[in-house]
């Protein structure tokens, strides 16, 4: 996996692509969300909705606003380096599955199968069909990468035993013998 063939399945560079733009997705509501916290919170969401043409008027745009709002600094600090910490590990995920590293595919593996308890106990909790559609993708993409990695270490194995034995040379003789 560490040199991609021309021939490979494009599944890890596909998920790579998704991780690298939920990264950039983070990494900007970070940026975002610290730009807040310089100013008043509602002025600069209200600002923001004007910036991006939303509906102003919006009955749940006013509640997001206003929940906001009433968050604790602290929190939307915190919320702030949390996404941050996600963004990087997407950002690093992403570029690992790109290149078809095989560290990239584990790393993968252990941090979104992590968090599919978590994901299935939201759905269960309240369901809702973004959610139940991110545990799909989620569990799909951990079954598909187990796969991928058991597959090319089965083929890794199997070249290594059917390798052919390289001769020796016998140095005290000068001849060649195959090892046992």
């Amino acid at each position: 996996m560490d040199h991609p063939e021309p021939n490979e399945p494009l599944g890890f560079r596909i998920i790579g692509g998704f991780k690298l733009l939920g990264g950039l997705l983070c990494l900007s509501a970070g940026v975002g969300m610290f730009r807040l916290l310089k100013r008043d919170v509602g002025e600069g969401l209200e600002n923001a909705v004007a910036l991006m043409r939303l509906d102003p008027h919006s009955h749940y745009l006013h509640s997001a606003i206003s929940w906001i709002s009433g968050v604790p600094r602290g929190r939307l600090k915190a919320v702030g380096f949390g996404t941050f910490f996600y963004a990087a590990l997407y950002l690093i995920e992403g570029t690992g599955l790109v290149l078809r590293r095989r560290w990239a595919g584990y790393l993968t593996v252990v941090a979104t199968g992590s968090l599919i308890p978590l994901e299935a106990y939201e759905v269960v909790k309240k369901v809702n069909t973004i959610k139940v559609i991110v545990l799909v993708l989620n569990v799909a993409i951990v079954v598909y990468l187990v796969w991928k990695l058991f597959e090319e270490r089965k083929a890794e194995h199997l070249s290594r035993e059917t390798a052919t034995p390289q001769p020796t040379t016998n140095v005290r003789q000068g001849t060649s013998a195959m090892p046992d």
